[in-house]
């Protein structure tokens, strides 16, 4: 690391701040970043930050190296030592041990535990630092930085003015609470007598019903159907049969900071294969992990009594991430296989089938001719009716009261007849990827002033992407590199192989040239509607959401191979969705479900939201499930999945 040795810095927490930080009129900033930020001025800093980001210093004199933090590479705040000798922010440390598991300097084994504040002594050397008002325009006073925040609460005349002018700009909004950032339709509950006959638009659908005759159909497309390897019986099972059971529950959550992040990872959507909401990890020490009721591979059905199983990723996220005390959550939760003998279940074996049924539109509009309805006395979905001359019709296997299972793979056990008609709907547009390339002019001493995140160190292996792009320096002024760009390259230099730490000094490396190129990836919605950027991030760090990074392409993929184990007695314990479909083209195969207690649970490297990218070698790109499915059940004992896995996103 090379010492730092401009005359003025500006602390921030995220991944890594690139190039050197010169001196910035708060005055000059304040409407031009709070338009950047959306929100209010740090009453601590005087500056605009995330919550859960390290405050904002102008420091009048150059800082002694000693005293930089590795990770920020700005002056220390709240400093932690490690066991092996190096002395990071808190904020920073704790950040980078959420991805990894070592030092960043010396890249020895490390947990936050070990770690422990600085001394005194070097704690009081770095709150004497001696910092210049962000008000520079009002105000030319300089003072220790533990003395900054007394400064503006009492005689800063710049914060007085911002707060008043904050004050009447507040008088002038109306005084009704804030309304979610998106709206989801809701269902209705409807008299159970009522026929309901959901509009099925167009393509096909895969059904799983239970009938008078209590036989469970599927009802099939070639959009993605029932690809559920996991729960197939085979004829080894005959004397003991497999069913999976799944059992819905809610869970109230209890929060003493309202803001506080919950601590889990999502995956899934109605605008993705998956369909339902999946939490596809929890992290530790989080307000989940205390609570411990909810698990990775759980679907999250309603939140707050708002039903989020037919909304898009981005709804999901903004709900989960609303701040409150109390949160209510709905969820379904997979138990495990129960087992039965052949004893048993002689009475219901005989009056008792599985029947997949694949039904293909002539055209878009053609309806598949059934009444779906609810039932008072049970869970689920059932079949009211089949319109004479409709496709069911005419296909002949479904029957009146046959109860749905599932449709197109998504489990509907304790689905809605509106969730059903939302489950058959054409996919909402995603997201792609445009390159681009940036050309910017810059003084020898001037900043990048961006900040990065990502690596192939990264336990997710991805790419270096832009978490935030400072009010300083040379790329904010010229506004095409934003927060989210995946970098690709710096003056020719490849960043796209990359660990972290490698494209820190590549990229400080080419910050001292008069001149630098960026070439860079932007990752667009395809829906001008789509909220994604618009999400709030209050007391949250920022990082894509997982459905961006869907839109990269396959070369910044980095694949990792899955070798999965079982019996002969055994299911692999996984469904997947997705795969080619006539009406919309390849779509990824998707991980859906791991069930307890299987090969793929025990291995615990699949997870939920893992993409498929081939099984034994052999590429999925451009299967349908009724090729892959097949595949999968003919591996005995032994199947290499090879996968690649985005982290979900947090809320």
């Amino acid at each position: 690391r090379g010492t730092l040795s401009d005359s003025c810095y500006r602390t921030r927490f995220l991944p890594a701040a690139l190039g050197v930080h010169f001196l910035a009129t708060m005055a000059d900033l304040a409407a031009e970043e709070q338009a950047h930020h959306g929100g209010e001025l740090c009453c601590e800093c005087g500056q605009f930050h995330l919550l859960p980001d390290n405050h904002l210093y102008n420091f009048q004199n150059e800082v002694d190296d000693e005293l930089i933090c590795h990770i920020c590479l700005q002056p220390l705040l709240q400093p932690m030592d490690t066991p092996c000798g190096h002395t990071y922010c808190f904020k920073c440390l704790e950040n980078f041990m959420q991805e990894y598991n070592f030092c960043p300097m010396d890249r020895k084994k490390l947990s936050l535990q070990q770690c422990h504040k600085s001394s005194l002594l070097v704690r009081n050397l770095l709150d004497k630092l001696v910092v210049i008002c962000p008000f520079k325009a009002e105000c030319q006073q300089t003072m220790q930085r533990c003395e900054l925040e007394a400064h503006l609460q009492n005689r800063c005349p710049g914060f007085k003015k911002y707060k008043c002018e904050l004050q009447r700009k507040r008088n002038a909004v109306s005084k009704g609470k804030e309304e979610p950032l998106t709206k989801v339709e809701m269902s209705t509950s409807r008299d159970p007598e009522v026929p309901r006959d959901p509009e099925v638009p167009s393509g096909g659908s895969t059904l799983v019903a239970e009938s008078s005759a209590a036989a469970v159909v599927s009802l099939g497309t070639a959009e993605p159907g029932l690809v559920n390897p996991a729960f197939e019986e085979t004829e080894e099972d005959v004397p003991q049969r497999a069913s999976p059971v799944a059992e819905t529950s809610t869970i109230e959550i209890h929060r003493e900071d309202p803001e506080e992040e919950l601590g889990m990872r999502i995956v899934g959507g109605k605008d993705t294969p998956l369909g339902n909401i999946v939490v596809q990890e929890v992290l530790q020490d989080s307000v989940i992990a205390a609570d411990g009721r909810i698990a990775p591979g759980d679907h999250i059905l309603e939140v707050n009594g708002v039903n989020i199983s037919s909304v898009t990723h981005c709804q999901a996220v903004s709900f989960l991430r609303h701040p409150g005390p109390v949160l209510h959550l709905m969820v379904l939760q997979e138990k495990g296989f129960s087992n039965r003998t052949a004893q048993q279940d002689s009475t219901s074996a005989t009056n008792q089938e599985v029947i997949h049924v694949t039904l293909i539109k002539r055209d878009r509009s053609e309806p598949l001719g059934i009444k779906l309805i609810r039932k008072t006395d049970e869970a689920g979905i059932f079949i009211l009716d089949l319109l004479e001359g409709g496709l069911a019709a005419k296909n002949g296997k479904l029957s009146r009261n046959d109860r749905v299972l599932s449709i197109n793979g998504q489990d509907l056990r304790q689905g809605t007849p509106e969730t059903a008609a939302q489950i058959i709907q054409e996919l909402p547009p995603g997201y792609v990827s445009h390159e681009k390339t940036v050309a910017v002019k810059k003084e020898p001493k001037e900043s990048l002033g961006i900040t990065i995140g990502g690596g192939r160190d990264n336990k997710n292996k991805l790419p270096i992407y832009v978490t935030s792009v400072q009010p300083i320096g040379c790329l904010f002024r010229d506004g095409r590199i934003k927060r989210g760009d995946v970098l690709l390259s710096i003056n020719g230099i490849d960043l796209t192989h990359l660990n972290y730490y490698e494209a820190v000094s590549a990229l400080k490396s080419n910050a001292a040239s008069h001149s630098v190129i960026l070439k860079a990836l932007e990752i667009l919605s395809t829906d001008p509607t789509d909220p994604s950027l618009d999400i709030k991030e209050r007391g949250f760090s920022w990082s894509p959401l997982w459905i961006t990074w869907l839109g990269l392409p396959s070369y910044l993929h980095c694949c990792q191979d899955i070798v999965l184990s079982k019996g002969n007695q055994e299911s692999w314990g996984f469904s997947i969705v997705g795969g080619y479909e006539e009406s919309k083209g390849n779509q990824p195969f998707f991980i859906k479900t791991i069930v307890p207690g299987t090969p793929a649970c025990r291995s615990a490297r699949l997870k939920c939201g893992d993409e498929i990218v081939a099984v034994n070698g052999v590429p999925a790109v451009g299967m349908s499930n009724s090729e892959l499915i097949p595949m999968l059940k003919e591996q005995k004992n032994k199947v290499t999945l090879t996968v690649v896995s985005w982290p979900g996103s947090l809320v």
